[in-house]
């Protein structure tokens, strides 16, 4: 048997699987906008861990993460340090967020911000944010399949087609099951995920170098400038820091985070989550490890787009039966559809409740919000998978574009949780100056100091909120005259 056709039988048998489980999960209260969006507010741990491991770990991490390593070296690793953050975010904001939430009968973010703030215009400002972020992450995971599935059946399926698969079987079981698909299928695909990706790091390094230890002595006496910063692309300290910093607080402002917390059902659940969360870091170590790998073998023909070394190496380097290729292909493509659902399923929510519920769809019944939703799935994955055939850049860059503009909620958010002295004037304004200067400095400004630019438009953005809080604050009151007996 041709081996494309033993890769391509395997993955389709993985995706008719996905498809099955996701509509199989399937419940009465799918039909609920409640339920739909937040599976009833009642998932447990090991959904949760599994729902929260997938916002994480994408198309980037068994693409971009190793071409990040394989074209810069060290500085790959700041992904590593951002994550570490990670759990503290869940465990400060998850069970605040999680008891609003249940109380006020929240489904969005925007929810919680247009009703402490007493204002559905900051609320359609911040859906536009969240909308606009997020379909540039769909697009990754939706660029991400199609790249693997080219790759893997050696062009039998070209990019267009093997990023159309993933988005129908995605967008179906979003379509019809909402948050309880997207939890079934996360939990398959995350354990199969972990598996494969740690199975691939240790034998590529074992069959190329002899194991994890013997690459990496390989690289310190004939490349070392790889394994120290600035790496090999003369990364600076500052944009390694920045990019941990933006990535750690923009990581706790995106969208779908939020949705996930409403659906726990306790805060001592998002708490036994975040304790556990380190444990899905480890995915991304192995993944690592093979484009270290990648640096000695393409030394004399470097690749044209890291973000194939993964590819490269299991396709053409380490000599892998079909078999193996064809789990490595679903594998990636677990990892690639598990966060697209997620995606896919928070960016349509977001834009109908947040957006057009306040505008063009006020007074909208239940059930055609719910129904405008599910057509939003798809209406937002065809976008994305539109933008995805334009072939963008690396993953990592346009993660942290994403990354860059949501983190600009970021003042608002906290004012909402913590801070109820923040006045909505205050938050307006300095999401609106810090996302346009964003905009700016990532399109057509260089950032100063060779800092990434989302650090840059925090800082302006947290200085137009301190300007306007002093500006703006309420003259003291007269004193109240002591009336004569």
């Amino acid at each position: 048997m041709n081996d494309s056709l033993i890769v391509v039988g395997i993955t389709l048998t993985y995706l008719v699987g996905v498809l099955w489980v996701g509509l199989r999960a399937r419940g009465q209260e799918s039909s609920s906008l409640e339920g739909y969006v937040a599976g009833g507010r009642h998932v447990g741990v090991v959904i949760l861990f599994f729902i929260l491991g997938a916002e994480i770990f994408s198309a980037f991490a068994f693409l971009g993460a190793p071409g990040w390593a394989y074209q810069h070296g060290a500085p790959a690793f700041y992904i590593l340090a951002y994550l570490s953050l990670v759990p503290i975010t869940i465990w400060a904001m998850g069970p605040r967020v999680a008891a609003l939430g249940r109380q006020k009968g929240y489904l969005t973010q925007g929810d919680m911000i247009a009703d402490h703030y007493q204002s559905r215009p900051l609320g359609i400002l911040a859906g536009v944010i969240g909308v606009l972020a997020l379909v540039p992450y769909l697009t990754i995971q939706i660029a991400g399949a199609g790249l693997l599935f080219q790759a893997a059946t050696d062009g039998l399926i070209p990019f267009w087609l093997g990023a159309l698969l993933a988005f129908v079987v995605v967008a179906a079981y979003v379509f019809c099951s909402g948050l309880n698909g997207i939890g079934w299928t996360n939990l398959i695909q995350g354990i199969m995920m972990i598996a494969i990706a740690w199975f691939l790091g240790l034998s590529i390094s074992e069959r190329l170098y002899g194991g994890v230890g013997e690459m990496f002595s390989q690289i310190q006496l004939t490349m070392p400038e790889y394994l120290t910063m600035p790496g090999a692309t003369g990364m600076n300290w500052g944009y390694f820091s920045t990019a941990v910093l933006v990535s750690a607080f923009g990581g706790a402002m995106w969208p779908h985070l939020f949705m996930k917390f409403y659906s726990a059902d306790s805060g001592r659940t998002l708490r036994k989550v975040s304790v556990f969360y380190p444990l899905y870091a480890y995915l991304l170590v192995p993944l690592l490890f093979i484009g270290f790998a990648g640096i000695l073998v393409f030394a004399d023909e470097p690749l044209v787009r890291s973000d194939t070394v993964l590819l490269r190496m299991v396709m053409d380097v380490a000599n892998f039966s079909p078999w193996v290729i064809g789990l490595m292909l679903s594998g990636a493509l677990a990892a690639a559809m598990s966060t697209g659902a997620n995606l896919a399923h928070t960016a349509a929510i977001v834009l109908v409740r947040d957006v057009m519920g306040p505008t063009v769809m006020k007074g909208a019944s239940e059930r055609t919000t719910v129904r405008v939703t599910r057509w939003s799935v798809l209406g937002l994955s065809l976008i994305a998978y539109l933008f995805a055939l334009a072939n963008p850049a690396s993953l990592v860059l346009l993660l942290l574009g994403a990354y860059g503009l949501i983190v600009q909620l970021f003042p608002m958010v906290i004012g909402a949780l913590f801070l109820p002295r923040l006045r909505r004037a205050s938050v307006m304004a300095g999401a609106l100056v810090g996302s346009v200067a964003y905009l700016l400095m990532d399109f057509a400004w260089s950032s100063p100091l060779g800092w990434h630019a989302g650090v840059w438009a925090m800082l302006l953005n947290v200085g137009v909120v301190a300007a306007w809080q002093w500006l703006g604050k309420p003259a003291l009151a007269a004193p109240t005259p002591q009336r004569t007996p």
